[in-house]
């Protein structure tokens, strides 16, 4: 039997939509019930009935909380738009016949009180003795004793909404945190409203207080989780920034078509290239291209690709790109440059792997001369017709120590069209190829490449064979970044 895939995982894991909608239906009709049960309540005198209005007020703060999430799940919206201070915590599942129980769920553990101003008097629930960790035989806290219980921060909001409540009839409804006698901390939120008696004046006080620590802890987990997002978001967005500007301020200047040489003589190679970004935008890997003229009057051409992503690959192919093009300028050979390239790499205090892929032309004798790392080879179109050079031994750059790079020799002619791309252009690799001992095999996407002959024949410049390419292989899904560089022998 197959084991499931990640994407059974994550299908697994996905909201159905259906469902979804089931429970934002039962929400309404709940919602429904519970105004009913309000519209019909009667909390003038019946302390019953007062507690079952408060009961009923903040059951339909909770389901007008509950259909807002459920709905946002519903969308898809993103976690930015999630409100950072109200989260809806279900403590029961929520059954179409039962409101009862959803209510309850919804609400948590809630406990009543009344505070007689007359006599001094207090009375809990059952639930309140549990909420403040109190036993019943102590008896219940007065309003005088209650603030001793809270944070002294808290206790002048406490001061304040009584006083409100009890002098000017305003209800009360905010949150406090109080420290039970075994030292640990909740949160309680209270909403209360005076009694007033036959004279007028305020008589008692009753409260429906409910322990909200654990939704106000999840709050601050919501809130610290999307902060934690936004700077890691934040991170990622400069990093890019950084590794873009880094990419553009190394790979070569000119953009499009270039010919050499520039110094008034004929020209010898007509040249373009171009660089395609993968579907992830962020991803902008280690991949370089570049041309150039050589004192000698020899031509390099190049293209290459280090492992990884951001700042990190775009440094590192930053270093090599530049040692390449020094020690080509120098005169070294395209197979004793490798091998410097591996040591380079190889020495590196950030440990990568590279392929690449480094050529040299000389117009006076229209001879190719290269060597490769790991990377795909040239590919030589003639005529109409396309083929792959046969690539000489060449392990990946940074792969081991002191290895040995052969060069290879191709004779060209007028009209030949050279076409060098990184791996990410083509399908991935099979895991029978080997990366470390040689280039990776012909693929398909090597065959859609050189079945590209006949356009390429038709083409009149290097700058519209590299169009085709990148209308061929710039699929908006492309799983990585690649560059192409393609070379007109005139």
């Amino acid at each position: 039997m197959p084991s499931p895939t990640h994407a059974d995982h994550t299908a697994a894991q996905t909201p159905d939509p259906g469902a979804v909608d089931a429970l934002i239906s039962q929400a309404r009709r709940l919602r429904t019930r519970v105004d009913a049960v309000l519209g019909d309540s009667d909390a003038a005198e019946d302390p019953r009935l007062r507690w079952q209005r408060a009961l009923c007020d903040l059951a339909v703060h909770q389901l007008d909380d509950l259909g807002a999430h459920l709905g946002q799940l519903r969308d898809g919206l993103d976690p930015e738009d999630l409100p950072a201070d109200r989260l809806l915590l279900l403590d029961a599942p929520l059954q179409p016949g039962g409101p009862g129980a959803a209510v309850v769920g919804a609400l948590g553990r809630a406990g009543s009180a009344q505070w007689d101003l007359l006599t001094d008097a207090a009375q809990w629930s059952d639930e309140l003795y549990r909420i403040f960790g109190r036993a019943p035989e102590d008896g219940p806290l007065t309003l005088d004793e209650l603030p001793s219980w809270l944070f002294a921060e808290d206790q002048s909001v406490l001061t304040e909404m009584v006083t409100g409540c009890l002098v000017d009839g305003r209800p009360i409804d905010g949150e406090f945190r109080i420290v039970r006698a075994d030292g640990s901390v909740r949160t309680v939120h209270m909403v209360a409203e005076p009694v007033v008696g036959a004279d007028g004046g305020t008589e008692s006080m009753w409260a429906v207080l409910r322990d909200v620590s654990d939704l106000r802890r999840s709050q601050r987990t919501l809130r610290e989780t999307r902060e934690s997002l936004q700077r890691q978001r934040q991170i990622a967005q400069t990093e890019r920034r950084m590794a873009v500007e880094l990419q553009e301020a190394v790979l070569p200047p000119w953009r499009g078509a270039q010919r050499f040489p520039q110094d008034g003589g004929p020209t010898t190679m007509d040249l373009a290239a171009h660089y395609l970004p993968s579907a992830t935008s962020a991803l902008i890997g280690g991949d370089w291209y570049d041309a150039m003229q050589l004192p000698d009057g020899a031509s390099l051409l190049t293209v290459g690709d280090l492992t990884g992503h951001g700042v990190t690959a775009t440094s590192g192919m930053a270093m090599l790109l530049g040692a390449l093009r020094g020690m080509a300028v120098a005169g070294l050979q395209p197979g004793p440059l490798m091998g410097w390239l591996n040591e380079l790499l190889d020495t590196s205090p950030q440990p990568a792997l590279g392929s690449a892929l480094c050529c040299r032309y000389d117009p006076a004798t229209r001879v190719l001369e290269w060597s490769q790392a790991g990377h795909p080879a040239p590919l030589l179109f003639r005529n109409g017709a396309g083929r792959t050079l046969d690539p000489p031994d060449g392990v990946l750059l940074g792969a081991t120590s002191g290895a040995q790079y052969a060069q290879a020799h191709e004779q060209l002619a007028s009209g030949d069209l050279l076409v060098l791309h990184t791996d990410g252009l083509l399908p991935r690799r099979t895991l029978a190829d080997s990366p470390v001992t040689g280039p990776p095999h012909t693929d398909r996407g090597g065959h859609r490449l050189l079945s590209m002959a006949p356009l390429f024949a038709a083409a009149r410049t290097a700058q519209d064979c590299v169009r085709l390419v990148a209308e061929e292989f710039g699929a908006p899904d492309r799983e990585d970044d690649a560059c192409v560089l393609i070379a007109r022998i005139v």
